[in-house]
């Protein structure tokens, strides 16, 4: 991996700072995932001063990662680390998960762990493994003095059925299955339920059935009424469509943390840098206010700080808000308050991609 200089990570350092200096120190509703997914991202330390410089507090880090770890160290970033798919049925055992805990959490104790995600959007069989897997973990750090620390899983959008309306939201039949043991292990601890919400899929799978402004937080009038509940863009349906789900699986005490949203700017239908600004600088402005049903802040991760050039080819590539090269990719400012004196961009469904990245 090409490692850059000092001078070129004290540009990129002012660069970013110019792009996001707006977000207040004392947000912390706001985190960014660091996708480890291209051939030439900076180093870890240049990532992490990132974070630092700009009063960040929050971040997913897919995988327990040694550099970026050492570079968290004494750092007052709040970290979500995941246990990967591919390490789930090793946590089926114990001692196994007591040897995770260990070697990933302990082996760190200056890093501030926040969230334990076991499984990242797991399907099929394998979701079978997940609860026992959470109470794996769950002990092991309990036993290790760490049960400050939350475990819980992250799951996709796609569990949730098709739907019009929150109140007539469900679990898939095969999402039910696996659900039930998961929601009863989070009300029991107190952890919430991440889950990736991406209006911009629902949006490009069926452009013609939808107004582009109800993805992009733009819509200038309610779109769908649910009783007395009136929704203007399509995060906060899903959200609580999920909060509906959930209810039905007897569940009403978790709540739903955010641990993956954005809009790429590039590789597809609607993939524009434009409206990847519209959506991440309304998403911002808008999660302190929560939803229609839950009025809460919600904790939300954007994805993703870079482009990631080991994705597969299209809009998989292009969700950062930075290239390899620590270049933004467009301008954004993450101020909460909106201004009531500024009309929020037009969106721009049919500009034209955006330029591949420059390594």
């Amino acid at each position: 991996m090409a490692r850059q200089g000092v001078a070129s990570s004290m540009f990129a350092m002012a660069l970013l700072l110019g792009i996001i200096a707006s977000a207040p120190q004392s947000v912390d509703s706001i985190g960014v995932c660091y996708g480890m997914s291209g051939s030439n991202l900076p180093p870890a330390s240049t990532v992490v001063g990132m974070f630092k410089s700009n009063g960040i507090k929050a971040m997913r880090v897919y995988a327990p990662d040694k550099a970026a770890f050492q570079a968290l160290n004494g750092t007052s970033i709040g970290v979500l680390v995941g246990a990967p798919n591919d390490v789930l049925s090793n946590l089926s055992s114990r001692k196994a998960a007591a040897s995770w805990v260990r070697d990933n959490i302990q082996a760190y104790p200056s890093v501030m762990f926040r969230y334990v995600a076991v499984g990242n959007e797991v399907a099929g069989k394998q979701a079978d493994l997940l609860a026992p897997a959470m109470e794996n973990v769950h002990a092991a750090l309990a036993a290790a003095k760490l049960g400050h620390i939350q475990v819980t899983t992250s799951v996709s959008q796609a569990i949730v059925g098709v739907f019009n309306q929150p109140s007539a939201a469900n679990f898939t039949k095969e999402a039910q299955g696996f659900m039930r043991p998961v929601l009863q292990f989070l009300a029991r601890t107190g952890a919430p339920l991440m889950a990736n919400i991406y209006p911009y899929f629902t949006y490009a799978y069926n452009p013609g059935d939808m107004d582009i402004r109800y993805a992009l937080f733009t819509a200038p009038a309610t779109v769908v009424k649910d009783g007395k509940y009136n929704y203007q863009n399509l995060f906060d349906t899903t959200i609580d469509a999920f909060y509906e789900a959930m209810s039905k699986l007897g569940v009403s005490n978790v709540s739903v943390l955010v641990s993956e949203t954005g809009w790429p700017s590039g590789g597809g239908k609607a993939a524009t840098p434009a409206n990847a600004k519209v959506y991440n600088e309304n998403l911002i402005k808008h999660i302190r206010g929560g939803t229609p049903r839950h009025p809460d802040a919600i904790k939300t991760y954007l994805f993703s700080m870079f482009n990631e050039n080991q994705k597969a080819k299209g809009v998989e590539r292009n969700w950062g808000l930075f290239y390899p090269n620590m270049k933004p990719v467009y301008p954004i400012s993450l101020e909460v308050t909106p201004d009531p004196d500024s009309p929020a961009p037009a969106p721009d469904p049919e500009s034209p991609a955006a330029a591949p990245d420059s390594y």
